[in-house]
């Protein structure tokens, strides 16, 4: 078999693998909390969001931008931790390559 064709099957093996691994990403969750546990969002390490609760005793009108800057915080602190996942687990599938239009 020619060099390419050696490259197409292995490059055909690796965006299996990398399909298999974002399914796999698209189960597995992580969880931030802000305020002392006031907010707790769960992401999927597939950057999307899955849940968010807040404390009822975090509920106070008077004080709706802490509120609105606690949930900003949980959620942009799990989507980090998503997306540090997903780069480890992608990481893995390329070693390391750059590899344009599979990931």
């Amino acid at each position: 078999m020619s060099s390419i064709g050696k490259l197409i099957k292995q490059a055909e093996r690796i965006k299996l693998k990398l399909e298999e691994v974002q399914t796999q990403l698209a189960q597995r969750t992580v969880e931030a909390t802000s305020g002392g546990g006031a907010v707790k969002v769960v992401a999927r390490c597939n950057r999307t969001i899955e849940s968010i609760k807040i404390d009822p005793q975090a509920i106070n009108p008077q004080d709706a931008q802490l509120l609105e800057e606690m949930i900003l915080t949980a959620v942009n602190n799990a989507l980090e931790q998503a997306e540090k996942i997903s780069n480890e687990e992608m990481g893995k599938v390329t070693s390391g390559l750059s590899l344009p239009g599979l990931i």
